[in-house]
């Protein structure tokens, strides 16, 4: 069974690997085979045979199961046709709605639409402007209100670089096939204050919840760990704070993990059996042990319920689940089989769950915990302190050497000082803050609020101490699946039992995993990476030795902007560990609004704009230097000449910042790419004036995004480029790129790249230019066509 089950995890995880999936007669033949595959194992006596063949049937039924289920997701996709239109929908707030800089973000649960193919469940922005927050139409919504809205809508669609995040397959596994917004000044119209239904009344209990805590610490820093860890938002936890549980290797605490669940199963077990035992009369019509295991499972659901459900609560649940069933039926559950029949479990009602990392982590720490502590247990007499306290050092050993590969192939870092700050956290979390909050947030004891806010004050203490060594984090480029499947192995090796021979032998496994190199350009080529990030500009240059940052791209919210988005975990994934210049064209908020997070992120040597001296960003670098038109230097044989701006154009009292853009040209090896910023037509025909034939390039980054007051006829044929690259986001409000400027590139027969359609484009300068679309590379089935 257990093979089985590892199969059935295979074949759903590839499927999500496919960049088409297959119709539904191939999904009927693959689930034929897998049935034809598992009679031939019933009839094989061979162990290794059998296993082989259970596999194989797995993995098939997986396959077929998997994909079974997402033709039917991607049948609810919005149609193109209804993208951009105004329509309108009334339907019921689906979950916890979340708070913008500017309004709301929810998810809806469409009931009825004027047009005919409108998604079931969308997520909604309701954003208000200024006119808007002056009225009564600056309402807020909850969740279970029914709603008629004027909604604006798209297929979901998001930004995509090399080992980005991959935002489509976020929302395609939370079923939300259209994301859009609100029509501002539309008449929008409560219908219902509360839907019943046993969704609904779950969000509203959870919605209660959240403000009662943040009412009770109003001014705590520490609100939205507690509220996090009662009900499962993480919302309110600010970026910084996240950033220093990453450094310490815990953020798996914040999130509601196992450990949480089978703490309130295990209390609320213990006072019922505690109870039980003390009425005779319920101890003898039902043995106390098996209600007690009955009160467990329904407190773990309640609490699940309550958290979100999300997918470690639900390994857990299933897990005491199948616990509790064993005991009531007699039989003796062994910890692997009760784990791939939690894991069987949440692959039937979600097989989509294999694209959320944490399924992989989650599943894979207990493994790892049962796989460790196998065969190790001697004798069967009193546990003392000593030797529980050595086990939960060796779990703790075990988990954090055993998820290095895994957390390396995923995020690029792993934390070094997670032993100790985990040793600490977890009962303090678990045990102590946890019960206070849930039981303070769920009853409205303030007192009971402020002790768990004032551990986790003391809490943090330590972990901000530990977060601030400049070693707690090992950081690193990406390692290639072929350092990684070996990494796994090692591990497996130095987790056997004491004793083995050459165990020792399995950190040699681990070796690729940390001294393979990252990937750069031969000396004399170049690397260009026009990344996605919307409606914006951010470009990173590679060379043999040498690493450039040019524009950073837009800003998202108070926290969120593209430099700690985007551009950061690309250059860790990239192993870039610091940066020899930083290039910001001009004060656009979508070419500098990730400046600051790209300075305060990474080591730069020198720092570059056209910015005006008060500026943001020029005062968190006040020594940078101007782009002035003449600079010229070289890194491992590759040319870069700045062309623009004129130094008399900063001595103008009036002038738009984009035609103050740093315009420069990167030539390597014979090959030549023009990058522009957003200079408009008189920049362009100024640059054709002063430097002409020098304009010439195979590659151009289109001016301005292809805006209507760009890419003029006379800059075109100066330059000459037979592929451009156009930076735009999707559906823009600045209709980018205009359809004249698309047309002059028609007809210069020049290959046109865009990044909302191609995703992030890498340009390889050398002696032939060859261009690279991430959305080919990693194509997948549920992504925007």
């Amino acid at each position: 069974m257990r093979i089985a089950v590892c199969g059935f995890a295979i074949g759903a995880a590839l499927c999500q690997g496919q960049a088409e999936l297959p119709d539904w007669p191939a999904v009927a033949a693959i689930a034929a085979g897998a049935l034809v595959v598992a009679l031939i194992a019933a009839k094989v006596r061979r162990r290794w045979l059998k296993a082989g063949t259970l596999l194989a049937a797995g993995a098939l039924a997986g396959f077929a199961w998997s994909c079974g289920y997402a033709l039917l997701r991607l049948a609810e996709t919005l149609p193109g046709e209804l993208e951009g239109r105004d329509i309108y929908v009334t339907g019921v707030v689906a979950g916890l709605p979340q708070a913008l800089d500017a309004g709301q973000r929810f998810v809806f649960e469409v009931e009825q639409s004027e047009a005919a193919g409108a998604p079931r469940r969308v997520l909604l922005g309701w954003y208000r402007g200024q006119r808007e927050a002056q009225t009564e139409i600056a309402r807020e919504v909850h969740a279970g209100e029914r709603w008629r809205f004027k909604v604006r809508l798209k297929r979901p669609h998001g930004n995509l670089n090399p080992h980005g995040f991959d935002y489509e397959a976020q929302l395609f596994e939370r079923g939300l096939r259209a994301t859009g917004y609100v029509r501002a000044g539309a008449e929008s119209l409560k219908l219902a204050e509360f839907v019943d239904s046993p969704g609904t009344l779950i969000e509203r209990a959870r919605e209660n919840v959240r403000a009662y805590i943040r009412d009770a610490l109003p001014d705590s820093p520490h609100a939205g760990l507690l509220i996090a860890l009662v009900i499962g938002d993480q919302q309110a936890i600010d970026a910084d704070l996240w950033e220093r549980f990453n450094r310490t290797g815990i953020t798996h605490l914040v999130a509601i993990s196992g450990v949480h669940v089978t703490m309130i199963a295990g209390l609320f077990a213990w006072l019922v059996a505690a109870l039980w035992r003390r009425v005779p009369r319920l101890a003898l019509r039902l043995p106390a042990q098996k209600a007690a295991a009955l009160a467990g499972v329904l407190a773990a659901l309640a609490y699940c319920l309550l958290a979100g459900f999300a997918v470690p609560a639900q390994r857990t649940l299933y897990m005491l689940a199948v616990i509790a069933l064993a005991l009531w039926s007699g039989r003796i559950a062994g910890g692997s089989r009760v784990l791939a029949l939690a894991l069987l479990i949440v692959l039937l009602l979600d097989p989509l769950a294999v694209m959320s990392a944490g399924f992989w982590l989650s599943f894979g720490a207990v493994a790892v915990l049962f796989y460790s502590g196998s065969g190790r247990i001697g004798g069967s007499g009193r546990i003392g302190h000593v030797d529980r306290l050595r086990r939960a050092i060796s779990a703790q050993w075990a988990v954090t050497l055993a998820l290095i590969p895994a957390l390396l192939a995923l995020f690029q870092q792993f934390s070094l000082v997670s032993a100790p700050a985990n040793a600490v956290a977890i009962p303090v979390v678990s045990l102590l803050i946890t019960p206070l909050a849930i039981v303070g947030g769920l009853l409205h004891i303030d007192a009971l609020l402020a002790l768990a806010n004032l551990a986790m004050g003391w809490l943090m203490l330590l972990l901000d101490w530990l977060a601030a060594m400049p070693w707690a984090v090992w950081q690193q480029a990406a390692p290639p699946w072929w350092a990684v499947a070996p990494g796994l192995l090692g591990c497996a090796v130095m987790l056997l039992p004491r004793g083995f021979p050459a165990r020792s032998l399995g950190a040699v496994l681990l070796l690729p995993l940390f001294l393979t190199p990252a990937p750069r350009p031969a000396a004399g080529n170049a690397v260009v990476t026009v990344l996605d990030v919307g409606q914006g500009l951010a470009v990173h240059v590679q060379t043999a030795g040498h690493d450039m940052i040019y524009d950073t791209g837009p800003r998202f919210s108070l926290d969120a902007n593209s430099g700690n988005r985007i551009i950061l975990p690309y250059l860790r994934a990239a192993g870039v560990l610091q940066l020899d210049r930083l290039i910001v064209t001009h004060q656009d908020r979508d070419h500098s609004g990730g400046a600051e997070s790209v300075l305060a992120g990474l080591p730069v040597s020198l720092t570059q704009s056209s910015l005006a001296a008060d500026s943001p960003y020029r005062l968190s670098a006040p020594d940078q230097q101007a782009c002035i038109d003449g600079e010229t230097w070289e890194w491992d044989g590759v040319r870069f000449e700045m062309l623009h701006p004129r130094p008399a154009a900063y001595l103008r009292p009036v002038v738009k910042s984009n035609d103050l853009s740093c315009v420069l040209m990167v030539s390597a090896a014979g090959s030549r790419m023009l990058l522009t910023g957003d200079i408009e037509g008189v920049s362009e025909l100024d640059l054709v004036a002063r430097h002409g034939r020098r304009l010439r390039a195979d590659v151009l980054l289109a001016p301005h995004h292809g805006s209507r007051t760009s890419s003029s006829e006379a800059f075109l044929d100066a330059v000459g480029a037979a592929q451009v690259i156009l930076p735009v986001g999707y559906r823009n409000r600045f209709r980018h790129p205009n359809g004249e400027v698309m047309a002059r590139y028609q007809t210069r027969a020049a290959a046109v790249h865009r990044t909302d359609r191609d995703g992030a484009v890498r340009v390889l300068l050398g002696p032939a230019v060859n261009l690279e679309r991430t959305r080919e590379l990693r194509k997948r089935y549920w992504h925007a066509q």
